[in-house]
């Protein structure tokens, strides 16, 4: 009897003993990653390898890891940064977790494939940072499957082409810097027009990007996708750079660090900007721009940042020209017809974000900015068309203010249940265009105004709300929601006579729903859905009462990304986009064209490979079957979309005192008319970078199209009339 009642007492404390185990195991760990300066890292990604939880540090650096118990294996990994393995034990419950993480150089170690929507992003910033951007043109051409074209020589924003679209200077991609909107709505070239020669690219820290439309948080013509640019917070040490090239090119940057305490930073950056250019007539292009940007965080309880810049640009330009010219030897390929082209614009912009720590899983951001922008634009694409005596040059202006505020709160890492985790954000905010003397006239000479076609003002206001859910359960991760947009446009004619003031207003709601299954820490699968819309110039909204104001743009992505090894990361994706019918504004001609309902299906695909610690590759390529719904088999095409496309690089760093890369891009032939019948022609480039490093001093040669491919890189289908021809072609 006594043998069986210590049995059983044994057994009973057993029990106990398992269930307190159990129930120590089943710990949330919490603590705080920094850099050995005592810095907090946000955005580390966090693996629990032996329960598969995963997680991220917020803005103080602060981070809470469900189910994890005594001797699990924990990885810290963060770009720039060791992976730091944590091995648990009961301490880092009772006292917390501090992590320091220490830095090294940038490979593809350092980051995991984790539940993340925009996880492609941390493997695009190993681009930038293996091939640091070195002009303007080439801040959208890291975002993969995106390839710009520059028709102006740098005074015009670039023409973009992503995911089947020829998005002309903007139209489907939301395009912003530290959340401070680029894309023009009712702009007097067109609209969406994003300028983004205002950005230094020395100042880029992070580009951040998404396909489709599915983030609650971009609304306004985040259709194709969005691309935000982070500056950098601070500059480690000052620098200057001269660059001088072919053309009697010279460029001068500056980055100057003028303040660092524990608290804050701040620093200046400057960039000069002068060329002719390629062509026969001198562009006589000069670009200058100064930026301010002060840091200030006290961690755990606010962040602020505070930037303002100025920006200023005027060029003369050749133009676009017909092939026919050259074919017939009227003038050469850098000739032009009219040689007054050109123009001049500016940007003064003043941002601030600021972010408050309400409590230990509590945020409210702020941010707000105000822009005077201002446009000049002498064109002449059909040469002598409509008046064969004077020509066909055209003026567009604009004087604009910009001016928006968002907030947004955040709580972060509610508990559900023992391990699933739940969070959300919602905001809201407003933004104002007051666009003064929109005008399109027929000028002679950038002189003489020969006719006015439009003179106007435009009003616009866009007042809008998310709400944005994310919740984890297993290796599950599910994003849920919702933005609410509402639009006020008005236009008043100041052709007319008469008062003549139009106004209009519509409101769409975008339901959004992202998916994501983590196999491993290694491995993701994911499946988006959303409604997204980019809206209509606000001439045409007027012009035609209120109809088809927002098109709407419906988007699904299937996809994957896995790291089969620690050195290599893949990624493809299937995805379809479908848009309703919308008007287009010309602003070249002043006119509302009619354009159809439009379906995009393609794939993508690409490959990172860190080959050795000194050498890296990367390559992106894309297709699209891009097709008008409404219109005949073979007259279906959409003019200029894109189908076929791939991007590319090799960089290599530290050999000896030499780093350096060579980059490809790729642009299939595409049909430039609805029947296909005139092909626009691709093309192939390549460019190389090498750079000596020796102390504080680094000296480097580009060579821009190492291989003298003759290309064209943007083309039309005008019609037009020269001088000498009795009808148009």
């Amino acid at each position: 009897m006594n043998y069986s009642y210590n049995w059983a007492l044994k057994l009973l404390v057993f029990t106990f003993l398992l269930i307190a185990s159990n129930v120590v195991e089943a710990q949330n760990l919490k603590g705080i990653v920094t850099d050995k300066e005592g810095i907090a890292l946000e955005n580390v990604g966090i693996f629990n390898q032996t329960s598969g939880q995963h997680s991220h540090t917020n803005l103080s650096g602060a981070f809470s890891l469900p189910s994890t118990s005594v001797n699990d294996s924990v990885y810290f990994s963060n770009l720039g940064f060791k992976t730091f393995i944590l091995v648990v034990n009961q301490n880092h419950f009772d006292e917390g977790t501090a992590i320091v993480l220490e830095e090294s150089s940038i490979n593809l170690d350092q980051v995991v494939v984790v539940s993340k929507v925009d996880a492609m992003t941390r493997f695009v910033n190993i681009d930038v940072q293996n091939d640091p951007v070195k002009s303007s043109q080439e801040i959208l051409r890291k975002v993969p499957g995106l390839l710009i074209g520059q028709h102006a020589g740098g005074g015009k924003a670039e023409q973009i082409f992503l995911r089947g679209f020829d998005i002309d200077h903007g139209t489907d991609v939301a395009i912003s810097v530290d959340g401070m909107p680029v894309n023009m709505v009712s702009h007097a070239h067109g609209q969406g027009y994003a300028d983004l020669h205002f950005v230094i690219p020395e100042t880029i820290e992070n580009i951040n990007f998404g396909k489709g439309p599915y983030y609650a948080d971009k609304g306004d013509f985040n259709t194709a996708g969005y691309v935000d640019l982070s500056l950098m917070k601070s500059v480690d040490k000052s620098m200057v750079s001269y660059e001088s090239g072919q053309f009697n090119t010279n460029r001068f940057v500056g980055l100057f660090n003028i303040l660092e305490t524990s608290k804050s930073d701040a620093y200046l950056a400057s960039e000069i900007y002068l060329t002719d250019g390629a062509f026969d007539s001198p562009q006589n292009f000069n670009r200058v721009n100064i930026l301010g940007h002060y840091h200030y965080m006290d961690i755990g309880k606010e962040e602020l940042t505070l930037t303002a810049s100025h920006f200023q640009s005027k060029w003369d330009a050749s133009g676009q020209i017909p092939q026919r010219a050259i074919d017939q030897n009227i003038i050469g390929r850098f000739g032009a017809i009219d040689d007054k082209e050109g123009g001049q614009t500016s940007r003064t912009n003043l941002m601030l974000n600021h972010t408050k720590f309400l409590g230990e899983n509590q945020f409210l951001k702020t941010r707000a900015f105000v822009s005077k922008y201002d446009f000049e634009l002498f064109s002449n694409f059909t040469f002598f068309l409509e008046d064969p005596v004077n020509g066909d040059q055209i003026r567009q202006y604009e004087d604009r203010t910009i001016m928006g505020v968002e907030t947004v709160f955040e709580q972060i890492d509610i508990a559900v249940g023992t391990d699933d985790r739940f969070k959300y954000a919602t905001g809201i905010g407003f933004r104002n265009d007051n666009v003064d003397d929109v005008t399109l006239e027929h000028t002679l000479n950038r002189k003489t105004s020969l006719e006015q076609y439009a003179f106007g003002d435009v009003d616009e206001t866009n007042i809008y709300g998310f709400v944005n859910g994310e919740y984890k359960t297993g290796n599950w991760t599910f994003n849920p929601s919702v933005r609410l947009d509402y639009f006020n446009f008005d236009y008043e004619n100041k052709l007319s006579e008469l008062y003549d003031n139009k106004s209009e207003n519509k409101a769409i709601v975008s339901p959004k729903l992202n998916t994501l299954y983590s196999v491993n820490r290694n491995w993701q699968l994911f499946l988006k859905i959303g409604l997204g819309f980019h809206s209509n110039d606000a001439r045409v909204v007027t012009a035609n009462e209120g109809r088809d104001v927002l098109p709407k743009a419906y988007g699904v992505d299937f996809g994957t990304i896995i790291k089969p090894i620690d050195k290599m990361v893949l990624n493809a994706t299937l995805w379809g986009l479908f848009l309703d019918q919308e008007f287009v504004y010309v602003g070249d001609a002043g006119i509302v064209e009619p354009s159809g309902k439009t379906r995009r299906v393609g794939v993508e695909v690409g490959g990172r490979y860190q080959i050795l610690d000194w050498l890296y590759l990367y390559s992106d390529v894309n297709y699209t079957y891009a097709r008008s719904t409404e219109e005949p088999d073979d007259e279906d095409y959409i003019p200029l979309a894109p189908d076929f496309t791939a991007v590319g690089g090799l960089s290599f760093s530290d050999i000896g005192n030499f780093s350096g890369n060579l980059n490809y891009r790729y642009l299939g032939d595409r049909a430039a008319n609805e029947d296909n019948s005139i092909v626009a022609e691709g093309y192939f480039v390549t460019d190389l970078n090498l750079n000596y490093h020796i102390k504080n001093w680094t000296v480097g040669v580009i060579v821009e199209n190492l291989f003298d491919t003759e290309w064209n890189e943007t083309q039309f289908t005008t019609e037009s009339r020269l001088f000498n021809e009795t009808a148009s072609v």
